[in-house]
C-alpha cells in the first residue's frame, strides 16, 4: 500500500508538470548516507529506486525528464552533485538505470543541487521545474528559502515541488520553503502515517504547478485535525509526574495480530518518556521498557481524526545503592559489585548502583572480592531510595622477606594465600584469597586469618587480624635461602633432607632436571643426589642454606 501510493505520489509530481506545459523537469535526487535508514522495514533508497522505476514507465512519451543526484560518491563533501541524466525526451530508462547503482554515502546539498538544477533548465530564459526528493534537511550552510525567493524573482516561470522522505513535520517546515517561494507543491512523508496522509490529501488531487496568478489568490489549505494521532506517556507511580524525556524508557510500536499480541518486528522505537507519532488507522501494541528491567505492554488503536493516548505505569521506584567498605566511607567503593535482584530480574553494578526496580522487595547482593554481605530492601512507586551498602573488607598488602630484616622477596611468582586462621577436623584450613607477586594486594573480609606465602620449596606464615576499612601491610618471614647447583653433564639433581627418618631414609624436598639448578629452600642442611644418563654412577655431595643468602654449589 505504501509503494503504491509512493508511485502515486511521483506520477502525480510529474504528470502535473507536464500538465502546464514545463518545458522541462528535473529530478532531483537525496542518495546521501540517511537514505539507508528504513520506513517499514525497508531502506529508503530501496524504495526510492522501486518508485521511480515503475512510475517512469508511465510518463508519456515526449516529456524532457533530466536526473541531478546528490551525496552519492563522496563522504563529507558539499560538491557531490552529479547531473546524472541531462534532460530529454526518452530518458525514462537512462534515469531508473542510474538509480538502481546508487550506494548512497554523502552529505546532503540540496540547496546548491536546486540551483544547478535550474541553472542547467536554464530557468531565466525557459519554463522549468525541479522535484527535489529529500529525506534530509540541508547539511553544507546553506539557506533553501533565500534561493527559492531567488529563483522566484529570477526565473521565467519555475517552480520547486518538494517531497519530505521520512522527515519529520518540523524538519518539512524548514524545506517546504523551496516549493512555497516558487508556487510550488510540499509533500509530507515523514513516516508510514503521514505519507499515507499526505497522499490521500494531496496526490489524489494533484494541485500541483499552477499559473503564478492562480497561486497567489490560492486560500490556504486548513490545518490537518491531529498533528499527531498518537500520544505516549508512562510514569512511575500512579497520579505521579511524567517520565518526559527520561532516556532509560524505551518504546517500542508494533502491530496488533488477531489475539492483540505484538505481531512481526516493531516499526519504531523512542527512548523518551512520553513522545507523539503518527500512524496508519489500525491495532497497536505499546511495549514500554524501563532501563532494561522492568516491561510492560499496552494495546491501543488508532482512529482516523482521533488521538490514541497508550499509557504506561511501571509501578517502580528509583533506588541509588553506594556499597562501602565501612559506614563512615563518604564515596562509594569503585570495586565493589551489587547485585541487584527483583521478580526474574538480576543484574551487577560496581560501584555506585543507580537502577529502577519494581515496588516490593529487592535484594541486594554486594561483595568486595571475597567479603560478601546480603540485604533486602522495600521499594517504594514513584520514591527514590538512597542507601549505603557497608560491605566489611579491610585490604592486605602482601610482601614476604628471605630473613628477618630482609633482604625482600622481590619475585611475581611467590604465590600468596590469605586462610582462616582456625582449622577444620582434617587440619586444613579454608581459603580465602590468593594471589601471586611481592607488593600486591588482598580484599579480606573483617576476622583473624594466616597470610601464607611459598616459592620455590619455601613456605612461611604470619596471623594477622583484618579490620573493615584498614589497609595494612602484612610481611612474612620465609626464613629461606637460594640454592644454584651446577652439576655439568647432570641429567638430574633431587634435594633430599640431610636427617635420616628413624628408618634410615631421607625425605625428598624437590627434583629438578639439567646441569644447572636453583631453588629456594628453608633454612638448614641438605644431601644433593645428582643422576647422569647411562651407566655414570650418581654422586651425593652436601650443601648447607642459610636464611637470606645464595649458597652455590659446584658438582665436578
Amino acid at each position: 500500500m505504501r509503494l503504491k501510493a509512493v508511485f502515486m505520489l511521483v506520477a502525480g509530481l510529474l504528470a502535473a508538470t507536464e500538465g502546464i506545459a514545463a518545458d522541462k523537469t528535473m529530478i532531483v535526487l537525496d542518495a546521501s548516507g540517511s537514505m539507508w535508514g528504513q520506513i517499514g522495514g525497508r531502506s529508503k533508497i530501496e524504495i526510492a529506486r522501486e518508485t521511480l522505476g515503475t512510475v517512469l514507465k508511465s510518463v508519456p512519451d515526449g516529456t524532457e525528464l533530466g536526473l541531478m543526484v546528490y551525496g552519492h560518491r563522496e563522504k563529507g563533501s558539499c560538491s557531490d552533485i552529479e547531473l546524472a541524466v541531462p534532460p530529454g525526451a526518452g530518458t525514462q530508462n537512462a534515469i531508473t538505470a542510474f538509480v538502481n547503482g546508487l550506494n548512497p554515502k554523502g552529505k546532503t546539498p540540496l540547496t546548491q543541487s536546486v540551483e544547478q538544477a535550474a541553472d542547467i533548465l536554464k530557468y531565466t530564459e525557459d519554463k522549468a521545474t525541479v522535484v527535489l526528493v529529500t529525506d534530509g534537511l540541508e547539511t553544507c550552510e546553506a539557506d533553501p528559502c533565500a534561493l527559492a525567493s531567488a529563483l522566484e524573482s529570477k526565473g521565467v516561470d519555475f517552480t520547486t515541488h518538494v517531497v519530505g522522505f521520512g522527515l519529520t513535520a518540523e524538519e518539512g517546515r524548514q524545506v517546504a520553503c523551496l516549493a512555497e517561494n516558487t508556487g510550488g507543491k510540499y509533500f509530507q512523508a515523514a513516516d508510514a502515517a503521514q505519507l499515507v496522509a499526505a497522499l490521500t490529501e494531496t496526490v489524489a488531487e494533484a494541485p500541483m504547478s499552477k499559473p503564478k496568478e492562480e497561486v497567489a489568490e490560492a486560500v490556504p489549505e486548513p490545518e490537518p485535525a491531529v498533528e499527531f494521532n498518537t500520544e505516549l506517556d508512562s510514569v512511575l507511580s500512579e497520579g505521579g509526574p511524567s517520565l518526559g524525556e527520561n532516556s532509560d524508557v524505551f518504546w517500542q510500536i508494533y502491530k496488533a495480530d488477531a489475539n492483540g499480541a505484538p505481531a512481526g518486528d516493531y516499526i519504531e522505537s523512542q527512548y523518551k518518556g512520553a513522545y507523539s507519532g503518527n500512524y496508519p488507522p489500525g491495532r497497536y501494541v505499546a511495549v514500554a521498557t524501563l532501563q532494561s528491567a522492568i516491561k510492560r505492554e499496552v494495546p491501543f488503536e488508532v482512529k482516523d481524526g482521533e488521538v490514541a493516548k497508550p499509557f504506561v505505569n511501571f509501578d517502580a521506584g528509583r533506588l541509588i545503592i553506594k556499597p562501602k567498605r565501612t559506614p563512615q566511607e563518604a564515596e562509594a567503593d569503585p570495586d565493589a559489585a551489587v547485585e541487584i535482584a527483583f521478580g526474574d530480574y538480576s543484574t551487577t553494578y560496581y560501584g555506585t548502583a543507580k537502577f529502577y526496580a519494581s515496588a516490593g522487595e529487592v535484594r541486594l547482593n554486594g561483595s568486595i572480592g571475597p567479603s560478601k554481605v546480603t540485604e533486602t530492601v522495600t521499594v517504594k512507586a514513584g520514591e527514590t531510595l538512597e542507601r549505603d551498602l557497608v560491605i566489611g573488607s579491610g585490604i592486605v598488602l602482601n610482601k614476604a622477606v628471605y630473613a628477618e630484616g630482609g633482604p625482600d622477596v622481590d619475585s611475581r611468582d611467590v604465590f600468596f594465600e590469605v586462610v582462616e586462621a582456625k582449622k577444620a577436623i582434617d587440619g586444613n584450613r579454608k581459603s580465602v584469597a590468593y594471589t601471586y607477586g611481592t607488593g600486591t594486594k588482598l580484599d579480606v573480609p573483617a576476622g583473624d586469618f594466616v597470610l601464607t606465602a611459598k616459592l620455590g620449596s619455601a613456605t612461611g606464615e604470619i596471623p594477622f587480624t583484618a579490620k573493615a576499612g584498614e589497609m595494612q601491610e602484612v610481611v612474612v618471614n620465609m626464613n629461606a635461602g637460594v640454592l644454584a647447583v651446577t652439576a655439568p653433564g647432570a641429567a638430574s639433581v633431587e634435594i633430599l633432607s640431610a636427617k635420616k627418618d628413624i628408618q634410615g631414609n631421607r625425605k625428598s624436598i624437590a627434583t629438578h632436571y639439567g646441569a644447572e639448578v636453583q631453588d629456594t629452600l628453608p633454612t638448614g642442611d641438605y644431601v644433593l643426589l645428582v643422576k647422569y644418563e647411562g651407566d655414570v654412577a650418581p654422586k651425593e655431595v652436601t650443601a648447607t642454606v642459610k636464611a637470606g643468602e645464595r649458597s652455590e654449589v659446584a658438582v665436578q
